[in-house]
């Protein structure tokens, strides 16, 4: 059984943003810049077929890395991507995969952890997010599971917006992949329209 999104699936993914996440106009981004076009991933992440589909996407990148035994990323965004693959983890093999999420910043009462979850120092493990701009949002859950002793296999976006996350996450040796890109949804990156 194949693992990768069909073509099928792939289109109803792409269909589901175009609908439900995709906003145009004028936009301040987290980075500051402006941009004529938002992505706003929980739209599509957190409903059924969305997740369903995200997940199946995931766990079908994760298929070329049986060294990974736990996802997660930087809260909010990989929130509803780390539960929806997951779920879907025991029918594509992965029983014992496990998930974990990264804080903004560490707890400030009780353990005070900055990563939640099961995660255990030395797994080898694949960050998560829904939208990558230049990849701050993992670059910081990046930094916090190899700050546990944590080895980083592969970042995944759900949408990679082609505006440097992928030259980022490759000036610090990191593998990237994205389940789709800012064309598939009909509209060119910043500095190309």
């Amino acid at each position: 059984m194949s693992h990768e999104l069909s073509g099928e699936q792939r289109e109803r993914l792409i269909q589901l943003l175009q609908r439900d996440s995709l906003r145009l106009g004028q936009f301040t981004l987290a980075s500051g810049r402006s941009s004529h076009y938002y992505i706003d991933g929980r739209k599509v992440t957190l409903g059924a077929e969305g997740a369903r589909l995200i997940g199946q996407g995931v766990l079908g990148l994760l298929a070329a890395h049986d060294d990974v035994l736990a996802v997660g990323g930087l809260t909010m965004g990989a929130d509803p991507i780390v539960g929806a693959t997951l779920a879907l983890a025991p029918e594509h093999g992965r029983a014992a995969l496990r998930g974990f999420l990264v804080r903004k910043q560490a707890k400030g009462h009780g353990t005070g952890n900055l990563v939640e979850g099961p995660l255990e120092p030395g797994s080898t493990v694949a960050i998560v997010d829904d939208v990558a701009t230049t990849g701050g949002s993992s670059l910081l859950a990046v930094d916090a599971v190899e700050a546990l002793g944590c080895k980083v296999a592969v970042v995944i976006a759900v949408l990679d917006r082609l505006e440097g996350a992928a030259d980022n996450f490759a000036a610090r040796g990191l593998a990237f992949r994205s389940i789709l890109t800012i064309r598939d949804l009909g509209v060119e990156p910043l500095g190309t329209a």
